[in-house]
């Protein structure tokens, strides 16, 4: 007789899947042709049978996903929130969004949270990535995409934030700019902090940059416009670089109270693309990621991703360098 003391975590074992996927399996779940059938053989071949209690305390499949975002107020966030949310409505999902006000622990903890709601997956609009994140990405038996930042360890839908900002740093120097400033923020977010940085560093050394200066800022328009206005009293680039539209328009908002003209003494470009930076005179030379597509691909493939469908684990979102009227030509 075939040992009817098997548990859920030896048949995931032994049909080479997920837990939760044999959870969805007992109750009802999408589950593949191929892999129902595997786990139904399995099932037969050793007579299990779960218990009432073991089925009522396991997860069902809720068609909810959880969305865990930085903030609500940004423009790119809620623009990808948007859509996102609106495709997973699309394919009958319910969406529960938790706003963690950059704090990482809350962060953690609402990841946590979800997965005991019973959410089929999890995205997480991740503002850095650490080893506490690596730790319930690995801890969580649900599908957990990360976007905005890049999760080695897993699947995640990242700006293609390097080559945007080469395009950026060439653009500037090929313009003739030799000493420039670039306004950036902590490495801490490794998109920003780092592969933009990079790519913004490369672009400008590359084409011709003789002098570069790099200051450190948040990403508000306060902070930026304090630490440019502070460094213009001293100093005077042809050219400065935000790394993001905020961060430029803090320095617009300095280049300006101390007398300067943008671009005749002091050019500017900035990340983002956003409607207010193309509406003010002159318009800012930007670049625009495809926020749009970033929610569409983030809602396929978290669908994917609980359906156990192939996903490519790094996913790159194109950009465009949109020439506004704020870089002069030396």
């Amino acid at each position: 007789m075939k040992n009817k003391k098997l548990t859920m975590n030896d048949i995931a074992k032994m049909a080479g899947v997920g837990k939760s996927t044999v959870s969805r399996y007992f109750n009802g779940g999408y589950v593949k042709e191929s892999t129902r059938l595997k786990l139904k053989k399995i099932i037969e071949e050793y007579n299990y049978e779960p218990s009432a209690l073991a089925q009522s305390l396991k997860a069902k499949y809720t068609k909810t996903i959880g969305i865990v975002v930085p903030c609500l107020d940004s423009i790119t966030t809620s623009r990808v929130l948007m859509v996102m949310d609106e495709y997973l409505k699309d394919y009958g999902y319910t969406t529960l969004i938790v706003n963690t006000n950059h704090n990482e622990l809350r962060e953690l903890t609402s990841i946590e949270q979800l997965w005991r709601m019973n959410v089929d997956g999890i995205i997480l609009m991740a503002t850095n990535v650490t080893m506490a994140h690596q730790n319930i990405a690995a801890k969580i038996d649900i599908p957990l995409l990360f976007v905005a930042q890049r999760f080695k360890l897993g699947v995640s839908i990242i700006n293609d934030d390097y080559n945007a900002g080469y395009d950026v740093g060439k653009y500037g120097a090929s313009h003739g700019h030799k000493y420039i400033c670039y306004i950036g923020v902590n490495r801490k977010d490794e998109a920003v902090g780092v592969y933009r940085k990079d790519g913004v560093m490369d672009g400008l050394k590359e084409y011709g940059a003789i002098k570069i200066d790099f200051l450190e800022s948040d990403f508000s328009l306060e902070k930026a416009y304090h630490i440019a206005k502070e460094y213009l009293q001293h100093k005077q680039p042809s050219l400065i670089i935000g790394a993001t539209d905020n961060i430029a328009l803090g320095c617009l908002k300095a280049i300006n109270e101390l007398g300067f003209k943008m671009p005749e003494d002091i050019s500017l470009i900035g990340f983002g693309g956003y409607e207010t930076s193309l509406f003010i005179n002159p318009s800012l030379t930007t670049i625009r990621f495809n926020n749009e597509e970033t929610g569409i691909r983030a809602g396929k493939t978290i669908i994917d991703l609980i359906e156990e469908n192939h996903v490519d684990d790094l996913q790159l979102i194109d950009y465009q360098l949109i020439e506004g009227e704020s870089v002069r030509i030396i």
